[in-house]
């Protein structure tokens, strides 16, 4: 066994590994930029070494300066997680001719998977059901839109070096192709310095189902149960579980055989994953292999009580594998939430900021939290948002997803906008209880995990007041300077010979509502919506107890970045004050669409000085955070100028281009 190793990644996958190794007494080295010199990992791991700037393409991305830290630091293997040179296979390379274990498959394994269009080829040799599509070496885009009208819409656009949704674009008709195959060709290119494109049939209610396997230098494989991976934005996971429901041991026997069969024919080593699309009528399809741990290896370590790291080292240190397929046991069902910074009303857009407040829910044998971060930390507009991973397990799937509900509403983060009441309404909302799962997920049920319907505001909309109303009272109460005998000091909306009534303007479900709450003892008269609701309640710490009109019930109170967030059994209900000296503050109009919604890169500018365009022309391309945001026309208009060229990097809010409404005085 190793006696030192270094990882070649950040965040929370490094801290992940380094304490694997410190368990079984390996010593490790981290790495580091500019960014994270005062980071987690850094602060965790036995030695550290800067190996550039804050971008990754000068530090995490340059393989070189990791083998000279692997070698100054005398570490004998290297462990690269994912993302970055995780499936690298130069670096794969250079680490054998230097002598550095890799851990990780083989060069050739690597090569094999790397490339999407190659990887259906070998699969489709071995046996493998593919999904049909065209993974010919011919780019001519002509021919690729010929493919797509001959499988027939909905297809799907994969950049074949891809991974993690990036390069990849849903295209519903003909008239969408053109711009989705140079938007998908464009972002393959920066993520991955390859814009090759395969296209495949889109099937239109697939559930993603992958199977964790295992080799080792023997040739002994293995598959680990499956996860399914279905609910997804963006193309990239949001709550992944395990194992995946419904899934009958004929059918899991069938795809884990698959599964190793696919690894088999690369002559694998290591934790792979092989990622299927699992139809309606139980036919499966070969997506992709991932030759790396995946983001989501947690789920599979709470049902099998194994721990995932440790068995890549044993592996990549020439030992057998830890257990033969009859002895891979699964108890139980477990969840993995990814906490992102990001605005799920904002198409998910990825935010940055400063965690001012974190206070994650409390880790036991149900409840598991990997992150890279602490307090104080920033999220970084050089790297994925990521700020934690929620697992959670127990016994069933049912008791294992109140688990996951009940920490999502005890997580604390204050300083940046998150998803977290996106994903306690995803969790809580019946088609997830009830495993109705596909790919689709998100968008079919977006009026259930938004609030959008007009049932949610009446029924939220009252309690949220009295829950505010309620906190402004607690902390008047705890003010030291307030006169508990005054009535003039008091929350309750005292007046003379008048009833005691509170009248606030409320943001919830993206309006504002005005909302008048009369207060007759201990009961609430709630005015708002069109009804009138009575309620009775008592803030305790975060805790809210409620009787709503002769129902009893209980809710957790959170104070966010922008509002507050209450936390029913139904759901998630964001909501804010609107104070009157504030209500006229955004008039920007079109214009607000124009600035830069945060720090990135100019990519593309797709529209002549000039030019008249249309309402919802795509104008420029920004990147930031690993993502592709598009800027489009916000009504008919004259492009007069671009302040920024592609590769300058902007600031967020700056204005991005001078545009001309039609109509508009020159």
């Amino acid at each position: 066994m190793f006696d030192k190793i270094l990882i070649a990644n950040r965040g929370e996958i490094a801290c992940r590994v380094i304490k694997t190794a410190r368990r079984m007494g390996i010593a490790t080295v981290a790495v580091y930029s500019d960014a994270d010199r005062d980071s987690l990992h850094v602060r965790m791991a036995d030695e550290a070494v800067h190996i550039g700037a804050a971008p990754a393409r000068e530090s995490y991305l340059l393989g070189d300066r990791i083998l000279a830290a692997a070698r100054a630091t005398g570490a004998q293997a290297i462990h690269p997680g994912y993302g970055f040179l995780s499936e690298n296979a130069g670096f794969a390379r250079a680490c054998a001719e230097q002598g550095v274990v890799f851990i990780g498959p083989p060069t050739g394994a690597i090569e094999a998977m790397g490339s999407k269009s190659a990887a259906k080829r070998i699969m489709e040799a071995a046996g493998v059901p593919l999904v049909p599509g065209y993974h010919g070496d011919d780019q001519d885009p002509a021919l690729l839109r010929a493919a797509a009208e001959e499988m027939g819409y909905p297809v799907l656009l994969k950049a074949t070096a891809g991974g993690g949704g990036k390069g990849m674009r849903q295209v519903w008709s003909g008239e969408e192709f053109d711009e989705a195959l140079a938007a998908a060709k464009r972002e393959s290119l920066a993520s991955f310095g390859d814009d090759a494109m395969l296209v495949e049939k889109y099937l239109t209610r697939p559930r993603h189902v992958e199977l964790q396997v295992f080799c080792d230098n023997a040739g002994n494989g293995v598959y680990l149960a499956e996860r399914d991976c279905s609910v997804q934005r963006r193309h990239q996971k949001v709550i992944e579980e395990a194992p995946a429901p419904g899934m009958s041991e004929t059918l899991r026997s069938q795809m884990g055989d698959t599964a190793v069969k696919a690894a088999q024919a690369i002559d694998y080593r290591g934790a792979g994953t092989v990622e299927f699309l699992l139809d309606e009528d139980g036919s499966f399809y070969f997506m992709e292999m991932n030759t790396r741990l995946q983001v989501e290896h947690p789920v599979t370590e709470m049902i099998t009580g194994q721990d995932l790291v440790e068995w890549q080292l044993l592996v990549a240190a020439g030992e057998p594998l830890p257990l033969a397929q009859d002895q891979v046991r699964i108890r139980g069902h477990a969840f993995e939430a990814r906490v992102y910074a990001e605005d799920p009303d904002n198409d998910f857009l990825p935010v940055t900021g400063t965690l001012g407040y974190l206070q994650p829910p409390q880790e036991s044998q149900h409840v598991r939290v990997d992150t890279g971060v602490r307090q104080g930390d920033e999220v970084s507009v050089f790297y994925d948002p990521m700020i934690a991973k929620l697992i959670v397990w127990d016994e069933s799937r049912e008791r294992a997803l109140q688990r996951l509900a009940t920490a999502l509403a005890a997580y604390r983060i204050g300083g940046t906008v998150t998803n977290l009441d996106f994903l306690y309404n995803l969790a809580t909302s019946k088609p997830f209880r009830e495993a109705e799962l596909d790919t689709g997920f998100i968008d079919k049920h977006a009026d259930l995990i938004f609030h959008q319907r007009p049932q949610d505001l009446e029924r939220e909309l009252p309690l949220a007041a009295l829950a505010l109303l309620l906190y402004k009272q607690q902390q008047g109460s705890a003010s030291a300077w307030v006169d508990p005998w005054s009535p003039w000091q008091g929350g309750s909306a005292w007046r003379l010979n008048e009833p005691h009534a509170h009248h606030l303007t409320l943001h919830c479900h993206q309006q504002d509502h005005a909302v008048e709450v009369e207060q007759r003892g201990p009961l609430y008269l709630v005015r708002a919506a069109g009804r009138e609701t009575q309620l009775q309640g008592e803030l305790l710490g975060d805790t809210l107890q409620l009787e709503v009109e002769g129902h009893r019930q209980r809710a957790t109170l959170a104070r966010t970045q922008d509002g507050f967030t209450l936390y029913l059994a139904r759901g998630a209900c964001h909501f804010r004050e609107v104070l009157p000296d504030i209500g006229e503050a955004d008039a920007a109009g079109a214009a607000a669409g124009l600035k830069a919604p945060m720090n990135g890169t100019i990519v593309a500018l797709l529209a002549e000085i000039g030019s008249t365009v249309e309402a919802n022309t795509p104008l420029l391309v920004m990147e930031a955070m690993k993502m592709e945001h598009t800027i489009r026309a916000p009504l008919a208009g004259t492009v007069r100028a671009f302040y920024y060229q592609p590769g300058d990097l902007v600031d967020g809010g700056a204005e991005l281009l001078d545009f001309a409404a039609e109509g508009a005085e020159s």
